[in-house]
């Protein structure tokens, strides 16, 4: 089965967003960050569960990315703030929960992209 390259940029943003939840719920779990190759990983699962493919090197770019906003993030909330971040941001996967927290770090995620030309 072949699989559809990644080109919608609300499916970007949707990656991004999921790997930023993904490195963040991780760091409060366990203390500890994702690798990028653990990232990149997970975003090469994300993009099989879609059907969806990229290359590796944008995987790897995607990978740094969102490590670099969870990173940021976190530096930037309590720890109690950011357990309530991580929490919201896995929740928020499901397209059916609504968080304006969440939202807002979707907006962010697009800015991102669109500042790295990845969007």
């Amino acid at each position: 089965m072949s699989r559809a390259a990644l080109t919608d940029p609300a499916t970007r943003k949707a990656l991004l967003f999921a790997l930023l939840a993904e490195s963040l719920a991780h760091f409060y779990a366990h203390a500890a960050w994702l690798s990028e190759t653990q990232l990149s990983a997970l975003a090469g699962q994300w993009l099989s569960q879609a059907k969806l493919s990229l290359p590796s090197a944008q995987q790897r770019d995607f990978a740094r990315l969102g490590d670099e906003l969870a990173r940021e993030l976190a530096a930037s909330l309590s720890r109690e703030a950011g357990l309530y971040a991580a929490h919201e941001m896995m929740e928020a996967r499901d397209p059916r929960y609504v968080s304006p927290f969440a939202q807002d770090m979707l907006a962010e995620c697009e800015r991102r992209l669109a500042e790295h030309t990845l969007l």
